[in-house]
């Protein structure tokens, strides 16, 4: 019986572990991203990997070649074995590809200095000032603490317009 294990990658070097796994003869899976940055005032269209250094290999027979395929640094093992990922986490990757790539929820966006509400975690109910989006998962905002404005970095969905 077939099943899905993590696959470590060297650093940057992805889609060469991708090729040599399907030269071996594994299914892989490197789920990627649709994101759009601006490049010398010009917008682009990027595709890096959703994990990156990770991606996934289907297991049917063996193992062992796929732990030592160049590119790789291995599988991701447990006492020994390669731990199974779970079904229902590709099924819900691949749900939100549209076009072979992966598309993330948009957040509402906020412009700096409007106010949010924190909504969960050590401050939740707090107000705070949007300050910036320094990730796609992670948002800033100014609190007020001990008489000071501190900066604080948040996970995206744990703040809410105010």
């Amino acid at each position: 019986m077939s099943y899905w294990a993590a696959a470590r990658a060297q650093p940057q070097r992805e889609a060469a572990a991708q090729h040599f796994l399907q030269l071996a003869g594994f299914t892989v899976y490197l789920p990627r991203l649709r994101q759009h940055r601006v490049n010398h005032g010009r917008k682009v269209e990027v595709r890096p990997p959703l994990f990156p250094g990770y991606l996934f290999v289907e297991i049917v027979v063996g193992w062992w070649q796929a732990r030592w395929c160049p590119g790789t640094l291995g599988l991701v093992m447990n006492c020994g074995v390669p731990v199974r990922v779970p079904d229902g986490v590709l099924d819900a990757i691949r749900a939100r590809e549209r076009n072979g790539l992966v598309e993330l929820p948009r957040l509402p966006r906020f412009k700096p200095g409007d106010t949010v509400r924190i909504g969960r975690g050590a401050f939740q109910g707090h107000l705070a000032l949007y300050d910036g989006q320094p990730a796609p998962e992670r948002i800033a905002v100014l609190l007020q603490l001990l008489g000071a404005e501190r900066r604080l970095e948040l996970a995206a969905d744990a703040v809410e317009p105010a």
